[in-house]
């Protein structure tokens, strides 16, 4: 029997402006993903490694990062089989990572909260809702029968039950759910653009001020910065942005 987990306590929620912005590390190499964080160390709050760079020795330039003392989001979305979902989460959790990704689905965020709960360790499980990159029209080509809104909510509520420490959703919907997650779960949003940017392929965005206003924890941004002549400048307005927001 898995132990009864405990709520987190909002231990995992933001304590500065700078603190709040995540920089997605979305490059195909790990030199690249180096000399990024060189460029911006002490700009940004969290790195986050997805699958991009984690199929490009990602996975052990995350537990550097973590060594070197950065705080790391390791977005990996897990789902499968209850016990593989525990296990690798029991691995995760040695890894020294600050924030890790399961998709929203209760048996999944169960048997990840509960192998964390034996594991131990300061990490914060975020359920993915719905992607950003995902609209209505996409959900019910998927076969989903209700509205991004209602699965966000559902998703939401299902994350607050099994005690995880918070979820993944778009700006456009977090202004919603803070009645539905309670004041303990921390709400992590990408799909943000600085007034400007091109969307590229997200679909349910919003500027780093509104996101905040709107009542997000954590700004999750990549191209913006990326692909800006100067990045660590690029990584600070934003900062800004969130300063003037708060």
């Amino acid at each position: 029997m898995q132990p009864q987990a405990t709520p987190p306590a909002r231990r995992f929620a933001p304590t500065s402006a700078r603190s709040r912005l995540i920089l997605g590390l979305d490059v195909p190499t790990v030199e690249e993903a180096r000399e990024i964080v060189r460029q911006t160390e002490g700009a940004v709050g969290t790195y986050k490694i997805g699958m991009q760079l984690q199929f490009a020795g990602g996975l052990a330039f995350a537990q550097e990062l973590a060594e070197a003392g950065h705080s790391v989001f390791l977005d990996v979305k897990l789902l499968d089989i209850d016990n593989t979902v525990a296990k690798a989460v029991a691995n995760i959790a040695k890894m020294g990572v600050r924030f890790v990704t399961i998709h929203a689905y209760p048996k999944a965020m169960r048997a990840a909260v509960g192998a964390l709960e034996e594991a131990g360790g300061d990490l914060c499980l975020l359920g993915v809702t719905v992607l950003t990159s995902m609209d209505q029209p996409d959900l019910a080509a998927a076969g989903y029968a209700g509205g991004v809104v209602d699965l966000v909510r559902t998703r939401a509520a299902d994350a607050r039950a099994a005690h995880m420490g918070g979820i993944v959703c778009s700006p456009q919907e977090v202004g919603s759910l803070r009645t539905v997650l309670g004041s303990d779960l921390v709400t992590v949003t990408p799909g943000i653009r600085p007034a400007g940017s091109e969307a590229g392929d997200q679909k349910r965005i919003m500027t780093p001020a509104d996101a905040i206003r709107a009542g997000a924890d954590y700004l999750v941004v990549a191209r913006p910065i990326l692909t800006a002549p100067d990045r660590r400048a690029a990584a600070e307005a934003i900062v800004a942005d969130i300063e003037a927001a708060i």
